[in-house]
């Protein structure tokens, strides 16, 4: 089985998932002339699938009808969506994917998930490359740090390189790379989850100042305000997306044989958030007030009205 021989800047690539990373990649991939399509499940709403169809206008990205369509004429694949969708999406795409052709999973999966993807992918003819993003992909876009595993990792790299892409090979042993992402997760998902908790609870308790003062003085390296404001707008835009990742995190620490305790208690307040989310209490989404306070104690605030409101509605 081999790669296509031409050269990756004259690569068909086909992004599954066309979300903030999907819209992401095809605007730097575009800029160098790169062609792009992409399929993503929303494209099905006429209401939801607008803002995607009028993206890919405006940047020359070619929208297909299915998974199946889009591996069929794509040299190289990035997967690109939800945690759970990872073993799905590799599904849909391993009838249709381009012998030889390389299959990269960006998703935020477990190990064990990467390998039933691997095998799908690989049985269908494709060469199934897992990927690891190892930090938040605005600002640094294309060149986020990537790690890449599996029997195709090395050669896949350079080509990824000379996309832009900042990609290194962790192990040719697939799982290693994504055994490294979760275990990452699991300490950034839950500080953003503890923060959310310790912070709001400090609101309306009073003693905010107290707290961060002490957190300041233990670890002076970290700006509180700042990094508190950061966590509460990520978690709110993106807590639905953090939620499922961090129930990979908890498989993961499943499949090393542990009681995922922390990481369960994470992904319920990523949804809890997700949830207020979705009820509108920050504002809507795709709106300039949307999860863009500056202060965290107007999240915090709005938070807390939503608890006291359920709770006057309870005793009636």
């Amino acid at each position: 089985m081999t790669a296509p021989s031409i050269s990756p800047r004259q690569w068909n690539v086909g992004l599954v998932g066309y979300g903030e990373v999907g819209r992401i990649l095809a605007e730097d991939l575009r800029k160098q002339d790169v062609k792009v399509s992409a399929y993503d499940i929303k494209l099905r709403s006429d209401q939801a699938g607008q803002p995607l169809r009028d993206h890919a206008r405006h940047h020359g990205v070619a929208l297909t009808a299915s998974h199946t369509d889009l591996a069929a004429g794509a040299d190289f694949i990035v997967s690109a969506v939800t945690a759970s969708q990872a073993v799905p999406v590799a599904q849909a795409c391993a009838d249709a994917v381009k012998p030889g052709a390389f299959f990269l999973d960006f998703n935020s999966a477990s190990p064990g998930a990467k390998q039933r993807a691997a095998a799908l992918i690989d049985g269908g003819g494709g060469r199934y490359v897992e990927g690891a993003v190892m930090t938040s992909i605005p600002p640094r876009r294309i060149k986020v740090p990537l790690l890449l595993g599996g029997s195709g990792a090395s050669e896949l790299a350079p080509l990824l390189v000379e996309l832009g892409f900042d990609a290194k090979v962790a192990s040719e042993k697939l799982g290693v790379a994504s055994a490294v992402k979760m275990c990452r997760s699991m300490m950034i998902k839950g500080l953003e989850a503890m923060v959310i908790e310790s912070f709001t609870t400090a609101r309306a308790y009073g003693v905010e100042d107290a707290v961060l003062a002490s957190l300041k003085e233990t670890f002076p390296g970290i700006d509180w305000e700042k990094q508190g404001a950061y966590f509460f707008q990520r978690v709110i835009e993106h807590g639905r997306r953090r939620s499922e990742e961090v129930r990979e995190v908890a498989e993961t620490v499943r499949e090393a044989g542990l009681t995922p305790w922390s990481a369960q208690g994470t992904a319920e307040r990523q949804a809890w958030i997700a949830d207020l989310a979705d009820e509108g209490l920050f504002g809507a989404k795709g709106t300039k007030d949307f999860a863009r306070s500056t202060d965290w104690r107007t999240e915090a605030d709005r938070i807390l009205a939503s608890i006291a409101a359920n709770n006057s509605k309870t005793v009636e």
